[in-house]
C-alpha cells in the first residue's frame, strides 16, 4: 500500500497494529497540515486510520477527522480499536487537548471543522456544518500539547496491580507551550473498557530544571517478561521500566 505522501509531507510518523486474527493491519495517516490551510486537496487520504486487507490488498478508511493518530492499541475486555491523537495548534496553551479514544469503524472525529466533538473551529474555511454534527467527541482527554504519541495496552505487564487495566502513553512533549506539557509516560486505568481515573505517571524526569528536553518519549510497548520499553528519541535511547526486585 502506498501511503499518501508528497512534497510536503507533514505528520510523516506512522503506527500500525495487526487485528487479532492476524487479517488486517490498522494503519495511522497524520494530516498535512494544522487546520487544512493547504486545502482539503492536500488531505486526501490523510487524518485517517486505514484498515488494510492482508489476503487481497484491498484498503480502506477506517476512521477520519483524526488530526494526528499515532499508537494504536486492542483494549482486551471490548475487543475495541483505541488510538492517541495530537490535536491543532495556535488556540493558545490550553486548547485543544491531546486524546485517547476508541475508533469506531466508519466514525469522523471532526478535524478540521471542529475538535472534541462538535467544538467549531472557526479558522477553517469553508466550514462543514453537516461534517461537525457527525463529530464523535473522544474518550479522553489528556491534556493540550502533550504530543501524545505511544500507546500499549497493559494486557501481561509485570509493573503492579496500579497498571492492571488500562493504557500507557508516551507523551513527546510540547514544542509550543509554557508551561511545557508531556514529557512523560503516564498510564489511564480502565474499568469495564473505559478510561476511569486520572492518569499515572510511570516515567519522568525527562526535563531539566532550566526546562530543557533531556528526552522525549515517544513508542511504548511490552516487552515478553511484562516490562515497559519506551523509545526517547531525544536521548536515542530504550528505556526499560520493571517492577522493582523483592
Amino acid at each position: 500500500m502506498d501511503l499518501p505522501a508528497g512534497p510536503i509531507n507533514h505528520h510523516w510518523t506512522k503506527n500500525l497494529i495487526a487485528s487479532q486474527d492476524g487479517s488486517k493491519l490498522y494503519v495511522t495517516v497524520g494530516s498535512n497540515s494544522n487546520v487544512a490551510e493547504r486545502g482539503m486537496e492536500a488531505e486526501a487520504g490523510r487524518a485517517a486510520i486505514w484498515e488494510v486487507d492482508i489476503a487481497s490488498a484491498k484498503q480502506r478508511l477506517f476512521a477520519t477527522g483524526l488530526r494526528n493518530p499515532n499508537g494504536l492499541a486492542w483494549e482486551p475486555s471490548t475487543g475495541a480499536l483505541w488510538t492517541v491523537v495530537n490535536e491543532r495548534d495556535e488556540l493558545g496553551d490550553d486548547l485543544v487537548p491531546d486524546f485517547l479514544t476508541s475508533v469506531s469503524d466508519g466514525g469522523f472525529y471532526g478535524w478540521p471543522y471542529s475538535y472534541f466533538g462538535q467544538h467549531v473551529d472557526s479558522r477553517v474555511e469553508p466550514q462543514r456544518p453537516d461534517l461537525v454534527a457527525k463529530a464523535k467527541a473522544p474518550d479522553y482527554a489528556l491534556g493540550a500539547h502533550t504530543a501524545s504519541l505511544g500507546l500499549a495496552a497493559a494486557t501481561g505487564n509485570t509493573l503492579g496491580q496500579t497498571f492492571a487495566n488500562g493504557m500507557f502513553i508516551g507523551q513527546h512533549g510540547s514544542w509550543n507551550r509554557r508551561p511545557h506539557s508531556g514529557y512523560k509516560v503516564v498510564f489511564v486505568p480502565f474499568k469495564s473498557g473505559q478510561p476511569a481515573g486520572d492518569p499515572v505517571d510511570v516515567l519522568t524526569g525527562f526535563l531539566n530544571p532550566e526546562g530543557k528536553a533531556q528526552g522525549r518519549p515517544v513508542g511504548v510497548v511490552l516487552d515478553k517478561q511484562g516490562a515497559l520499553l519506551v523509545a526517547d528519541d531525544v536521548g536515542n535511547v530504550v528505556w526499560r521500566v520493571s517492577a522493582k526486585a523483592l
